[in-house]
């Protein structure tokens, strides 16, 4: 009799469904998880409007949405929002939005005047869609668990890419150090820091106007003849991360690595990645790198899956067992 507790659970079983987003790491999370990802019709009708039918009933059951807001952006975020709203239609009992990466999360503060918190504005459409929980990795700024009043497991890939260099890159590298690419990811970098036990340095960068182009300047710390690793949570067009390459290469690094969780890398940013003088790049498949990213970066690059992540918090959250057990809190 003294088993009979984990038996009991308040939702049907597990339902995964999968937007267009990212189908490839929705399967892997399936496969985790011994469980199909459950069929559904998505369709664009011509004049763009999308329609979503479900091939089964998930009346009573614990599901899973999972859908990242890469690009195309808002196609996938509509798509996520439609399929949300099916779902809470066909009486789930619980739905939870599995978003790997969460659009707009730069946009998080009022830092001048006239403009919006879209990101606020995401996570209320989330919860109006019918989302009772979610699930995010490494979002752009913290504050953005506070623009949601449901539960949320919100995670971090970072403990993967430390897990991978200090087990195969570690050995071969000189006096390495961390380089934070601003002082914005400062606090995030001395964990990484901390946690392959290696000092750290800062790019201090001055932001002008609106573009996504900033003027990197000073590096604070000592790079000289040491392997340097620059950590940040998203590379986008690359235009920081290429500033901060160059700054570590002025002051003397010798091996530069790139280690960042989301690997957005639009217009021609996997093209530029390409052009710098770095040894290796370390990411994650929270966003699908196309095959034409792809192309310019094989042989450089390791995409390291979150799936497993992803998909044992699923299991935990399914079983309502603590997911900070995982990570030793």
């Amino acid at each position: 009799m003294h088993h009979v507790h984990h038996d009991l659970k308040v939702y049907g079983g597990i339902k995964l469904f999968a937007g267009t987003g990212s189908p490839e790491l929705a399967q892997k999370i399936a496969d985790y998880l011994g469980q199909p990802v459950s069929g559904r019709e998505v369709i664009e009708f011509p004049n763009e409007n999308l329609f979503v039918k479900l091939n089964g009933s998930v009346r009573g059951q614990d599901v899973y949405v999972i859908q990242t807001t890469s690009s195309p952006v808002h196609r996938n975020l509509m798509e996520l929002l439609i399929m949300i709203q099916t779902l809470r239609l066909d009486s789930a009992a619980r739905i939870t939005a599995v978003v790997p990466y969460l659009c707009y999360g730069r946009s998080d503060k009022k830092d001048q005047p006239r403009v919006p918190i879209t990101a606020r504005l995401v996570a209320d459409m989330l919860e109006v869609a019918g989302a009772d929980r979610y699930m995010t990795l490494d979002p752009h700024a913290g504050q953005v668990q506070g623009f949601f009043s449901i539960p949320g497991d919100v995670l971090t890939a970072s403990h993967l890419l430390v897990g991978h260099i200090n087990r195969n890159m570690r050995q071969d590298m000189k006096d390495p150090v961390v380089v934070s690419v601003d002082l914005g990811f400062a606090k995030k970098g001395r964990n990484y820091a901390a946690d392959m036990d290696m000092p750290i340095a800062f790019i201090e960068k001055r932001r002008h106007g609106n573009d996504a182009n900033a003027e990197a300047l000073t590096l604070i710390g000592d790079v000289k003849d040491r392997d340097v690793i620059i950590v940040d949570d998203e590379v986008d067009t690359g235009g920081s991360i290429a500033q901060a390459v160059n700054v570590v290469k002025n002051n003397g690094a010798r091996n530069v690595y790139l280690a960042f969780v989301h690997a957005i890398l639009s217009r021609n940013g996997a093209e530029r990645l390409a052009s710098l003088p770095i040894k290796h790049i370390i990411t994650t498949d929270s966003a699908p790198l196309t095959p034409e990213k792809w192309k310019f970066l094989e042989g450089r690059i390791t995409v390291l899956s979150v799936s497993e992540l992803l998909g044992e918090v699923i299991k935990r959250a399914h079983e309502g067992r603590s997911v900070g057990e995982m990570f030793n809190e």
